[in-house]
């Protein structure tokens, strides 16, 4: 069984969640520091308000109010059946897929890194559901108590949230890790997130969504964090080192939370709809 973790670390290396990135020379920088020592705190982005469904960013130079939706039904039952499928290929030894929505695509904008002449950006980062604030110390405990289980046991809790996915996570939201980033090693999608935290997500499968988002920042050494962020930041480490062991510290942690929803998938009347707000 043990072969199965493996599959699925395997899986997650491939797809962005990997080692260490190299450090070279002092290019893989942005011409701005956004760092205070160790941490850093996203100054563009403002904690989402739950109670009013809304969140404040600074997007194309400009503060704004956006209303956070709900990722749609036909989304959430495409992503926990694949979820299910990639645990059943992991159960066989088969390697999983590299499409499905594990494997966000993010396109952003916003910063110039001293390696390139422009500002855009696109990269595969893995995703995951984004716990509920009702729930996420609860997962939080139950990821603590069985991360030294049998590799059979581990699938089988995973089943068991990907089947209750709207009991334990909100459809606000996608989570993610930044892995790479540190005051020495700026990924280009850190530097504009930083400077103009609007992104694309695009999933490459059929059917095929776009989700167009906020994204969020969490240092896990920023001391003005609320509650809810911490313990999202503690949670994505976590259920990162479900699948490849303990870490000798903890990644930054990004929410996604939905602004838009597009279905993307060609010939069934997608093709770029938006479909999430629903079109007046």
């Amino acid at each position: 069984m043990r072969t199965h973790l493996f599959l699925l670390s395997l899986f997650f290396l491939v797809s962005g969640c990997a080692k260490e990135a190299p450090k070279v020379k002092n290019l893989e920088k942005g011409s701005r520091n956004f760092w205070k020592g160790d941490y850093f705190q996203q100054e563009c982005v403002r904690p989402a308000n739950f109670e009013s469904g809304t969140i404040k960013a600074k997007v194309d130079g400009k503060w704004q109010v956006f209303k956070v939706v709900d990722l749609p039904d036909d989304f959430i039952i495409w992503s926990v059946e694949r979820r299910l499928e990639t645990l059943k290929r992991v159960r066989k030894n088969e390697m999983p897929s590299l499409s499905g929505p594990h494997n966000g695509m993010v396109a952003s904008y916003g910063e110039r890194r001293k390696d390139s002449q422009f500002k855009i950006n696109n990269a595969v980062k893995g995703m995951g559901f984004l716990p509920k604030p009702d729930k996420v110390s609860e997962l939080i405990t139950l990821i603590e108590t069985t991360k030294d289980s049998s590799d059979e046991y581990k699938l089988s809790v995973l089943e068991n949230l990907y089947k209750n996915a709207d009991i334990y996570f909100t459809r606000k939201g996608l989570v993610s890790l930044e892995l790479y980033t540190t005051p020495d090693f700026e990924t280009h999608t850190f530097l504009n997130e930083m400077t103009n935290p609007a992104v694309s997500i695009v999933f490459l499968d059929i059917p095929s969504y776009e989700v167009r988002a906020v994204a969020r920042l969490i240092h896990p050494q920023d001391l003005a964090l609320n509650e809810y962020e911490r313990s999202v930041c503690k949670y994505v480490n976590l259920i990162h080192s479900y699948f490849h062991g303990d870490f000798p510290r903890e990644f930054i942690g990004v929410i996604y939370y939905v602004v838009e929803v597009f279905d993307n998938t060609p010939g069934r009347g997608g093709k770029g709809k938006r479909v999430v707000p629903p079109l007046p």
